[in-house]
């Protein structure tokens, strides 16, 4: 799966294999996720993706997927898109393939960083002003508040800096405009997994004579 992983070469391969002897209710895969580099625990994207890709490939027959994951057990439900403006279409079966996908994931705590730190941060960061720095307790991730989710937008990593900086990686974080329809504007930068910026992912179905991957 790694070299896989290694050979296409983009933010996040993940691998689907589907578990026949579950006792659950529910669709269950095994599902796993790599860098060009290294296996990681948890990938929110990837899992939407590959949600996304089983509801409407017909590979499910379900609404609810569970995930059996390094961090336990994720669930993806499949879930009506009803815009009020478009009630009408709705009600004469325009738009019957839209859904909206709710994933359920564990929540990562936080702790202090330690302030004497904070300039490597910001260095990395191209001297953005920074708002709040926190530490994850599970991957180990810096957690970066920045002054607004345009900040977040604009700001140009220094990747060079970020190697030196502690942590795996950092997650860059700020409000978004109130006329948007956002509530935050995130990025993840991870050049320590091979990654600079995390942005593409592969979806693998998993067999043992071969795989066939789908983009997302």
């Amino acid at each position: 799966m790694q070299a896989v992983a290694a050979e296409f070469n983009i933010s996040e391969t993940c691998y689907l294999t589907r578990i026949t002897n579950s006792t659950s209710p529910n669709t269950r895969f095994r599902h796993r996720w790599f860098t060009p580099v290294a296996g990681v625990n948890l990938c929110g994207h990837a899992t939407l993706a590959s949600a996304h890709t089983l509801f409407t490939t017909g590979l499910v027959n379900s609404n609810i997927i569970e995930f059996d994951t390094l961090s336990g057990i994720l669930t993806a439900k499949k879930v009506p898109d009803v815009c009020p403006t478009n009630v009408s279409e709705v009600q004469n079966g325009g738009v019957s393939d839209h859904f909206l996908i709710e994933l359920n994931f564990p929540t990562v705590p936080v702790t202090d960083f330690n302030s004497a730190e904070a300039s490597l941060i910001s260095k990395a960061l191209n001297d953005a002003p920074l708002i709040d720095v926190k530490r994850t307790t599970t991957a180990d991730d810096i957690f970066v508040v920045l002054q607004s989710g345009k900040s977040v937008i604009e700001m140009e990593p220094r990747f060079d800096d970020i190697l030196k900086c502690p942590g795996r990686g950092l997650i860059v974080s700020g409000a978004a405009p109130p006329d948007s329809e956002f509530d935050f504007i995130s990025r993840f930068f991870c050049p320590k997994y091979g990654i600079n910026e995390f942005a593409e992912v592969h979806i693998v179905p998993w067999h043992p004579i071969g795989a066939k991957s789908w983009e997302s």
